[in-house]
């Protein structure tokens, strides 16, 4: 029994972590570009929009899908950026352990 015991208090440490992980997610801020930076989009740590910034010289309204294609571009590096951040804090959190496929924690 001593060992389910030892399990019991590592899980409630990790759960612990967990929470303080969640908390420092909520606060990231990561920054995905396209066109040479022309184009940035901020997303939070749970993958919520919060900035948008486009350089003037982009708005054409003569040719909106280029600017609608690099702001698509600008959001898709945003959340490989955010992936990769949750994936590291993640392995930091659980020293490497890593999930069955299609299981992840709650973000």
């Amino acid at each position: 029994m001593k060992n389910l015991g030892q399990m019991m208090k590592q899980a409630q440490k990790l759960q612990e972590r967990m929470g303080e992980l969640q908390e420092q997610l909520a606060s990231a801020e990561l920054t995905g570009a396209s066109g040479g930076g022309m184009v940035q989009v901020t997303l939070s740590g749970k993958g919520d929009v919060r900035k948008l910034k486009i350089d003037p010289s982009l708005v054409d309204p003569e040719d909106v899908e280029v600017l609608e294609d690099l702001i698509v571009a600008a959001c898709n590096d945003a959340k490989v950026k955010l992936e990769a951040h949750v994936a590291e804090k993640m392995a930091e959190v659980t020293g490497g352990l890593k999930l069955p496929p299609g299981m992840s924690f709650p973000l």
